[in-house]
C-alpha cells in the first residue's frame, strides 16, 4: 500500500524511466495523419503536451490490412517511420517521453479501407456499429475468420511494428488490447468462437495476446512495453461470458514479462448502461498484478489523487482533458480553469482545417 503522500506530482519509476509526474496523456484517435502518414502538425500537437509524465500516441496501424479509420497513422512503411521520427524528436526536445500504441483493428474495418478485402477476425462474427469510410457511414460487415496459419504472420507484424517504433525514436510501445479491436476480439468469447488452439478455453483465447506480448518483448525489453485492456468494454458489441475469469488469467500471465505497465480502462456510461460489467475495474484486478498500473476512466485531479494515495493505481491517464488543455499538468498544479473541448473537431475530416480543435487550444502562459 502506497503512502498517502503519493499524488499526481510525485515522480515515479516506470521501467528504466524516471517520470516527473504520474499524469499520462491517454491514447486518443484524432485522425490527422493524411494518407496514414504522420504530419508536422501532429509533431506540434504532441510536443505541446510533453509536460505529461508520459504520452501514449493514438492507435497506429501495424499493416495496411489493419486499417480501421480514415487518416489514422501507420508504422509499417519507411515514410511513416521517418514521419514519426520528427514527432519523437519534437517531444524529446520538450523533455517528454512518448510510447507508440501498436494496433490492429481486426473486424472493425471495411473493404473500402482494405483495398476491397474483407476485414479479418478470430471468427466470422460482425461487430456492432458503424464506420466512416470513403463510401460514407456504413454498418460494419461480417469479417473473414483467420485461418490458423494466418495468425503467426500477424504476430510478426506486431513485432515488426515494434522494430519500426524503435527506429522511429520512441521511448517504448503500448499494445492496444482493448476496445474491441483484434487482440480483444481473440480474448473475449463473444467474438472468438474458434475451435483451434486460439479458441475455446481462456488459455487458448489469451494465446494470441500473449504471443504478441512475447514477440514485442524480443524487440524492446519488457520494461519499455505496456498493454491496454478494457475488461468492461462493450464497444462494437464486445462481450464475454466470464470477463472476471478471462481478464484475471491474462493479467496474472502478464506478470511474467516484467512490463512497464498495464493500462486498465474503467467502464464508461455506455458500458454501465448494459448493466452487467465489472465496476470498478481497478480494485478487481489490482491484487493480481505485481507491476505498475495506469488507470483511466473520467478522473479529475481529486479522484486521481485519491486512487494514487490509496495505491489503487500508480499513474492516471487523461483523455478529454488533454484534448483541450495542452498544459494540463500546469493547470492541475495551480487549480486553473480548463479549456472546454470542441467535440465537433475531435476527429479530423478530410484535409481541411486540421489544426482546428487540435493544436489551437490556448495555453495558460503562451510562449512569447
Amino acid at each position: 500500500m502506497m503512502s498517502s503522500t503519493i499524488d499526481l506530482f510525485a515522480p515515479v519509476q516506470l521501467g528504466r524511466y524516471t517520470l516527473p509526474n504520474r499524469i499520462v496523456m491517454a491514447p486518443m484517435t484524432r485522425l490527422r495523419a493524411v494518407g496514414s502518414i504522420p504530419t508536422s502538425l501532429m509533431a506540434e500537437y504532441y510536443a505541446q503536451r510533453a509536460s505529461a509524465g508520459l504520452i501514449v500516441t493514438e492507435c497506429t496501424m501495424i499493416s495496411p490490412l489493419s486499417h480501421g479509420y480514415i487518416n489514422c497513422p501507420g508504422i509499417y512503411s519507411p515514410a511513416q517511420v521517418s514521419a514519426w521520427r520528427q514527432i519523437t524528436g519534437a517531444v524529446h526536445g520538450q523533455g517528454g517521453k512518448i510510447f507508440l500504441q501498436l494496433w490492429h483493428s481486426g473486424r472493425v474495418a471495411h473493404p473500402s479501407l482494405l483495398n476491397g478485402e474483407l476485414p479479418v477476425a478470430p471468427s466470422a462474427i460482425a461487430a456492432v456499429g458503424t464506420l466512416h469510410t470513403p463510401m460514407g457511414k456504413v454498418n460494419l460487415e461480417t469479417p473473414r475468420a483467420l485461418e490458423t496459419e494466418e495468425i503467426p504472420p500477424i504476430v510478426e507484424q506486431f513485432r515488426q511494428g515494434a522494430v519500426n517504433a524503435l527506429e522511429a525514436g520512441f521511448d517504448g510501445i503500448e499494445l492496444h488490447g482493448a476496445f474491441g479491436y483484434l487482440i480483444d476480439q481473440f480474448l473475449q468469447d463473444g467474438s472468438n468462437q474458434r475451435t483451434d488452439q486460439y479458441g475455446g478455453a481462456i488459455e487458448n483465447r489469451a494465446r494470441f495476446l500473449l504471443e504478441v506480448v512475447e514477440a514485442v518483448c524480443q524487440v524492446w525489453e519488457g520494461d519499455r512495453v505496456g498493454i491496454k485492456l478494457s475488461p468492461s468494454n462493450t464497444f462494437y458489441g464486445m462481450e464475454d461470458s466470464n470477463p472476471k475469469a478471462t481478464f484475471s488469467y491474462v493479467i496474472e500471465q502478464l506478470n511474467r514479462f516484467s512490463l512497464a505497465y498495464i493500462h486498465l480502462m474503467e467502464p464508461n456510461e455506455q458500458d454501465l448502461a448494459t448493466g452487467d460489467v465489472i465496476n470498478p475495474v481497478i480494485s478487481t484486478f489490482r491484487p493480481l498484478y505485481q507491476g505498475l498500473i495506469i488507470t483511466n476512466g473520467g478522473y479529475d485531479k481529486s479522484t486521481a489523487n485519491q486512487i494514487l494515495a490509496t495505491g489503487g493505481a500508480d499513474l492516471v491517464s487523461f483523455g478529454k482533458l488533454f484534448i483541450a488543455n495542452p498544459d494540463l499538468p500546469e493547470r492541475f498544479a495551480i487549480d486553473a480553469v480548463f479549456n472546454a473541448p470542441d467535440f465537433a473537431t475531435v476527429y479530423g475530416k478530410g484535409e481541411q482545417n486540421l489544426e482546428q480543435g487540435y493544436t489551437d487550444y490556448p495555453f495558460l502562459n503562451p510562449s512569447p
